[in-house]
């Protein structure tokens, strides 16, 4: 595998003169992208959480402290409680609150992750059997824009062999996680019977398959832009109309909420609707409005006064909780 600075700086280009913290688990992935970035000058902190349900958790725990020990960073450890059922997206959940509230609290400008080439198609093909767009087929990017912090994921072009080989070659250490075997995980069934053979047998022209795949996203994209953000508040200008589902799926997903299929569905069929309990999404003209939803009695004054300026009435309870009502877009 090549780890030239070139192949590097190429994915990483904004990088340098960022506060770094890295998603940490002592796996293959995370253990390569930790040795090419201070092989490449980059030095991340580190964040690792202990989920308590392997005895080689406390090694790849210890593990960590020694590379921040060694290469003067600091690591950033967390017990996870048991979670009793969906331990995935518990896991997860838990796992992205305790990054954000360091990149909070510690200034941090980058969250990377370790997500490889595998970790794509495996995505790709789970979305493809529960229903999925373009969009949400191709659900990990190189870079992904945070309200105040930006994910990078510089190793995407990389198959796990080959992180492997470079750990090897360079005789760098790493864990292999035993519970990667347990089929009653959806991932790792996936991984097991396609991704990791198919990767293996194709991965020249799966790899050009996501970044064909990534391109014409970036056209899709260019229909519509976010023309006012505001806390939890977008409004994306749309150019095409039927690309409201797009556009919503990704605003949401910048604020940390995924839509299921169904919801999707439900955006396509209607202009007026709220998802999950949560979030209110109104579409006014070429304008997409997408805010928490409150439900409060509105001054009959500022009701007319956004009918006539076109807020959608879904949105008009933030809009007022926030004082919006000066703002014209």
């Amino acid at each position: 595998m090549k780890t030239d600075k070139k192949i590097l700086l190429h994915s990483l280009f904004s990088l340098e003169n960022k506060k770094l913290l890295l998603a940490f688990s002592g796996g293959i992935d995370s253990s390569a992208l930790f040795h090419i970035l201070i092989d490449n000058g980059l030095k991340p902190d580190l964040a690792i959480v202990d989920y308590g349900i392997r005895e080689q958790s406390k090694d790849e725990t210890a593990y960590a402290k020694e590379l921040a020990s060694k290469y003067n960073c600091i690591c950033h450890v967390v017990n996870a409680p048991s979670f009793d059922s969906h331990f995935e997206a518990n896991a997860r959940a838990f796992r992205y609150e305790f990054f954000e509230k360091l990149i909070e609290e510690h200034g941090y400008h980058v969250l990377l992750t370790a997500h490889q080439l595998n970790d794509q198609l495996e995505w790709l093909l789970m979305r493809l059997t529960k229903g999925a767009g373009l969009g949400e087929l191709i659900g990990l990017h190189s870079v992904a824009q945070r309200s105040n912090y930006t994910i990078v994921r510089p190793l995407l072009e990389y198959s796990k062999n080959e992180l492997q080989d470079y750990l090897d070659n360079n005789k760098y250490r790493y864990f292999i996680d035993e519970s990667n075997n347990d089929e009653s995980y959806e991932r790792n069934y996936f991984r097991k019977y396609y991704s990791n053979s198919l990767v293996e047998k194709y991965k020249d022209g799966i790899r050009r398959s996501f970044k064909y795949l990534k391109d014409d996203i970036f056209i899709l994209e260019d229909r519509f832009e976010t023309i006012f953000a505001y806390k939890e508040l977008r409004v994306i200008k749309i150019y095409d109309t039927r690309l409201k589902v797009k556009a919503a799926d990704l605003a949401l997903k910048e604020l940390g909420y995924l839509l299921s299929s169904a919801q999707r569905e439900e955006i396509e069929k209607n202009n007026d609707l709220v998802i999950g309990g949560v979030w209110a999404i109104g579409l006014s003209a070429d304008k997409l409005y997408i805010a928490p939803y409150y439900k409060t009695v509105l001054p009959k004054e500022f009701k007319e006064k956004c009918r006539i300026t076109g807020i959608p009435p879904l949105i008009r309870g933030y809009w007022y909780m926030e004082n919006l009502d000066k703002i014209d877009i």
